[in-house]
């Protein structure tokens, strides 16, 4: 089994490969390190490595992570976001990617507004009914209000 180090070479590589193969800049790409339930001495092993973007899919293991972590990682929301969980992380977040509602994106909204704060998001947008995975379509960022 690899350990961290040479696991992370050899995603590094492989992206710098893929943007080479698409004529792109390696600096088009951010590479999230995925810290779900991961314990915190292997998050801190991974930023020493010079990871600093991380992705959580639960807000009260982000928050956790969040207070005893390096203040300049830039966190990821990349899982199922409640509305009732948005306060606790709005301005907290490099991005919040899967916003699946409009109900969301305004409770987003209106949360950034009290905190007078610029959130960026992924929207998914589903095509029709009923939805299934093949339906939905690119994700874009999201930049302008939806008041």
């Amino acid at each position: 089994m690899m350990d961290l180090q040479e696991n992370l070479q050899q995603v590094e590589a492989n992206i710098c490969k893929a943007c080479e193969n698409a004529g792109r800049k390696r600096s088009d790409v951010t590479l999230i390190a995925v810290s779900k339930t991961k314990p915190i001495e292997m998050l801190q092993t991974v930023y020493d490595l010079g990871a600093r973007d991380f992705g959580e899919n639960k807000v009260q293991e982000m928050c956790e992570k969040m207070e005893v972590l390096p203040k300049n990682i830039r966190w990821h929301m990349i899982g199922h976001l409640q509305t009732n969980k948005v306060k606790y992380i709005v301005g907290k977040t490099e991005l919040i990617h899967s916003v699946d509602s409009l109900h969301l994106a305004k409770e987003i909204e209106k949360q950034a507004a009290k905190q007078n704060v610029t959130v960026s998001i992924l929207m998914v947008i589903l095509k029709k009914k009923p939805f299934p995975l093949s339906a939905r379509l690119p994700l874009c960022r999201i930049s302008k209000s939806l008041g």
